[in-house]
């Protein structure tokens, strides 16, 4: 479970990270990235936040919440290595619902490696 203060909770806020935000992808996620405003009080952003969007095409309800806890297992995993800025949607594909917790996460390493290595350029 993601304590509250990684929480992407307002649409809004789903939308600004990807409608601003880089992108990457793979076989099974798409990873969008916004880095928030540096100069708010870190006592507000609470670290980076995370948001999840699991559609109907990955599977049925069983098979939808099995990919969440997973991605919000692995997103967990994630957050003392980023910014405590950034803002993180990461959308489920279909070919998640068949993906491994492995297979996901190694997934998702890479498509944050990508976004990574943008920024450095």
């Amino acid at each position: 479970m993601l304590p509250a203060q990684h929480k992407l909770t307002a649409p809004s806020q789903f939308r600004l990270t990807m409608s601003r935000g880089r992108r990457a992808g793979s076989r099974t996620v798409v990873l969008h990235v916004w880095e928030g405003e540096p100069d708010a009080e870190l006592s507000h952003v609470g670290g980076p936040r995370f948001g999840l969007v699991v559609s109907k095409a990955v599977g049925n309800a069983v098979a939808r919440h099995r990919v969440s806890r997973r991605l919000r297992h692995i997103c967990l995993s994630l957050a003392p290595e980023m910014s405590p800025y950034v803002q993180v949607v990461v959308r489920a594909l279909p070919a998640a619902g068949e993906a491994s917790s492995v297979m996901l996460e190694r997934d998702i390493r890479k498509a944050w490696g990508k976004i990574a290595r943008a920024d450095v350029r």
